[in-house]
């Protein structure tokens, strides 16, 4: 059995399921992570992405409210499993996927939060040395280098020590990032012009769908697969309505405001707006006052070093379930020095930010929202708890590979992949490619970049489940679960195929 005597001591439990001994918390709980990991002010930015799909302002609000809501509803319906199974989300997934069936999901999950902390740490550099500039100090190589070795440090440092590091962490950030953002909204709100506002045409059906999409993707499916790793401390008695309603309502709070806001400047400032697609938080800076550049950069470091920090722990524990045998805490460092390797190529390489970034959201964005579809129905399908034991049991009740899931994944991305299209470099250019036999237009029409597929991925996934995948819940669950069935990470380690 692991025990942690205070928040700096580094957490034992990875992949396994969580001893009953350790069960704590309450649903509220969830509030704190959740809403540091979302207060960035890159969600001001947002207002200038959505814009960007050619619709008005009224329009961008109404979709910028549905994306972030129903995205992270999705995600406060998967912590369910969590509390049900007090396992990590990947763990958990096995009883859909198989135990080795699982390593593919698995895969794509870590490649998603890999991606998620290596863009927010590259964004917390580039504002750094933005801050800098204005300031008159030095903000170029040099700069960036050390803004990177410190970010980093405090990234990878959270992700080593653990769950309940974090969970306090995040509490921390809350508050800072909370109030400072507010002050920033105060300054800057006399940008704001209505006229201007008013005057930006609406888009067509297309328009609105694709940027719905780009909402969804790049806020709650960008954390459906981590959605469990933090209610999983939680006792079995929890409230289930609790669950979902804290983890949807901390994840959604900060995002509304901030996008609402981030639509009211980018929408009265064209050229605010051009600059946000180049540097989406160093932009922002431009219409502050000097004396509030160190607090804004605070503000910007601290909110996207609490994002990053959740990503880079569910990150490691995505690594586990794909197989590989080394302690929680390696496989978080593992993760690290490729956010590192990753950042490098951004800060230092990249020509923009925004290609690169939708590029990476509606890639991966199709095969996540398959597998969130999978593990709605599947959670929306049990009865019961996860027999802990028998998720790490190729012969177990949750077998090897169960056929379906992998399937309905496939099928999934291959359809969704289709429906989709990318201008990020031509590796990408080989999306698109069902748009005219489905009498869409091909990829010059008017639903090219309306990213349907990611929509189709999660229907198919869900539906599929739901249809095909009843009667091997219900299998599974008429066997009886066994007290303690629970196992620690050294069981664990021994424990995997």
């Amino acid at each position: 059995m692991s025990e942690q005597t205070t928040a700096l001591s580094v957490e034992r439990n990875g992949i396994n399921s969580i001893d009953q001994s350790e069960h704590r918390g309450h649903p509220r709980d969830l509030f704190w992570p959740w809403f540091a990991a979302n207060v960035s002010v890159l969600g001001v930015s947002y207002g200038s992405f959505l814009l960007g799909f050619g619709i008005s302002f009224w329009q961008a609000t109404l979709v910028g409210l549905t994306g972030i809501v129903v995205s992270f509803l999705f995600c406060g319906f998967i912590a369910l499993a969590g509390k049900r199974g007090h396992a990590p989300t990947m763990t958990l997934s096995r009883a859909a996927f198989g135990v080795n069936g699982n390593r593919v999901p698995s895969a794509i999950s870590w490649l998603l939060t890999v991606g998620w902390e290596t863009v927010l740490a590259s964004l917390a550099v580039l504002a750094t040395a933005t801050v800098f500039r204005e300031l008159g100090w030095e903000g170029g190589d040099v700069t960036k280098v050390v803004a990177l070795i410190v970010v980093a440090a405090l990234i990878v440092a959270g992700g080593i020590i653990g769950f309940d590091f974090i969970m306090k962490l995040q509490m921390w950030i809350t508050i800072v990032t909370g109030v400072l953002t507010v002050v920033y909204i105060v300054l800057t709100f006399n940008q704001i012009d209505g006229a201007t506002l008013a005057a930006i045409p609406p888009g067509g059906a297309p328009q609105v769908v694709g940027a719905l999409v780009f909402m969804m993707t790049g806020f709650g499916l960008g954390w459906v697969n981590a959605a469990a790793d933090y209610s999983r401390y939680l006792p079995r008695s929890a409230s289930s309505a609790g669950v979902v309603g804290w983890t949807t309502f901390g994840a959604s709070l900060a995002p509304i405001i901030l996008l609402l806001f981030g639509l009211l400047l980018a929408g009265s400032s064209p050229e605010l707006s051009a600059a946000i697609a180049i540097d989406p938080i160093g932009a922002l800076t431009t219409i502050l006052p000097v004396w509030f550049l160190i607090p804004f950069a605070l503000t910007a470091v601290l909110g996207l070093v609490g994002g990053a920090v959740l990503d880079i722990y569910s990150s490691g524990l995505a690594l586990l379930s794909t197989g590989l045998r080394v302690p929680r805490f390696v496989a978080a460092g593992i993760d690290g020095v490729l956010m590192v390797l990753g950042s490098i190529y951004v800060v230092f390489f990249a020509a923009d930010f925004l290609g690169p970034f939708q590029g990476f959201l509606i890639t991966l964005g199709v095969p996540v929202a398959a597998w969130c579809g999978i593990i709605m129905a599947d959670v929306l399908m049990r009865r019961t708890g996860y027999a802990a034991k028998d998720l790490f049991d190729p012969a177990g009740r949750y077998g090897n590979v169960r056929v379906l899931a992998i399937v309905l994944i496939a099928l999934g991305s291959a359809i969704g992949w289709g429906m989709v299209t990318n201008g990020f470099a031509g590796w990408l250019a080989w999306q698109g490619y069902l748009l005219e036999p489905f009498g869409l237009g091909g990829r010059e029409g008017d639903w090219a970049y309306a990213n349907l597929g990611v929509l189709v991925a999660l229907v198919i996934g869900f539906g599929g489940t739901l249809l095909f995948g009843r009667g091997t819940v219900r299998r599974q669950e008429a066997l009886s679960l066994a007290d303690g069935d629970h196992l620690t990470e050294e069981q664990d380690l021994a424990a995997r195929p």
